[in-house]
């Protein structure tokens, strides 16, 4: 890492967790993630989800395919788990090296999660084989009960699931992803499973609030949803500790604007063509910058057993204002619009384009 007051020079960064949807929003959004990370963890819950090797395969190329020429990106592939995935499934796929890891979604706790496991214990035979193959399990941590409080979800599930599930798993690797809880915070770094987290830019930068400032505010909607000041604030103190527990995933998500202004808007911020630029400007404002490195570029390879990237990017102090619409075009036309994180806010930092 080179730091001087007017420019970071940091190894590339990998994004450990990421959506890119398909179709035409496909095409469009990888961009913005190709032009700055390596590597990307890419969700499996597209409508219908991954759930074959074959797949994954396809949905590989799509991805491929779109990334602009020049771009050295690489998508990591992952398996949405549901009550009756197959282990032979899960065995040929990861020793094919197509399955990077396998996504754990509670039924309807997100987008495109209806079709999760039910109940943890019909996935036992899976997860045992993945522990025994060494296959990462990522997991989006939240019950879904209608009982509990939907700012305690991550929390009971960590009680309720996820602690068991480690004891009776201690060799499984597992990412509990877009962490949003002091609570979680304190069990990743405690635990002495062999337990990681991924920490957005958006849970770094807002709180609850935000969803209700001005009006209801579904741009600042996600889940896990955003909590408390004192969460924001134990997020930014993990991000920014030097702890190899914890590292970058943007989980960036778009949606097209009718999805997000309706009656019932989607959860997902879109943070991708901002995101190294947001996590940037956080680790200054915690006098942490000589960190970004290592949470941005180096402990996800190191988790998960992977080089760290030879290539390097560079940030310049330059500040930008971010355009309010990400446009999206098919063929040479626009044809819909994403609001990404950040819109009309000025970022201190800016992506040094013409860097080698």
């Amino acid at each position: 890492m080179n730091l001087s007051q007017d420019r970071i020079i940091i190894r590339q960064p990998d994004d450990w967790h990421l959506h890119l949807r398909d179709g035409d929003v496909m095409k469009a959004v990888v961009v913005p993630t190709s032009r700055v990370f390596r590597r990307a963890v890419v969700m499996p819950n597209l409508q219908p989800p991954i759930t074959s090797v074959q797949s994954a395969i396809d949905y590989r190329q799509r991805i491929l395919h779109a990334v602009p020429k020049g771009d050295l990106f690489t998508p990591l592939m992952t398996v949405y788990l549901t009550d009756n995935i197959s282990t032979e499934i899960l065995r040929e796929g990861f020793q094919k090296g197509v399955f990077f890891a396998a996504k754990l979604y509670p039924a309807n706790s997100t987008t495109n999660s209806a079709l999760g496991v039910i109940n943890l214990e019909n996935i036992f035979s899976a997860v045992e084989t993945m522990e025994e193959l060494g296959m990462p399990l990522l997991i989006h941590g939240e019950v879904v009960d209608d009982s509990i409080d939907i700012f305690d979800r991550e929390k009971v599930f960590i009680e309720r699931h996820l602690h068991p599930l480690l004891n009776r798993f201690p060799a499984l690797r597992v990412v509990l992803e877009h962490i949003t809880t002091e609570e979680a915070v304190e069990y990743v770094k405690t635990t002495s499973a062999k337990l990681a987290a991924t920490i957005t830019p958006h849970h770094l930068h807002i709180n609850r609030n935000a969803m209700f400032q001005g009006g209801l505010r579904s741009d600042f909607f996600c889940l896990p949803v955003a909590k408390r000041e004192r969460h924001r604030i134990a997020l930014r103190r993990a991000a920014t500790s030097g702890e190899s527990c914890f590292f970058l995933g943007t989980d960036s998500a778009p949606h097209l604007r009718e999805s997000k202004e309706s009656s019932c808007g989607c959860a997902g911020i879109f943070n991708a063509p901002n995101a190294i630029e947001s996590y940037a400007q956080v680790f200054e404002e915690e006098e942490a910058l000589d960190q970004l490195e290592a949470f941005a570029s180096v402990f996800g390879p190191n988790f998960y057993g992977l080089p760290v990237n030879e290539e390097v990017i560079s940030l310049i102090k330059k500040p930008h204002v971010i355009p309010s619409q990400f446009q999206l075009i098919k063929g040479d036309k626009p044809f819909e619009y994403i609001v990404p994180f950040h819109a009309g806010e000025t970022l201190n930092w800016s992506l040094d384009k013409n860097y080698n």
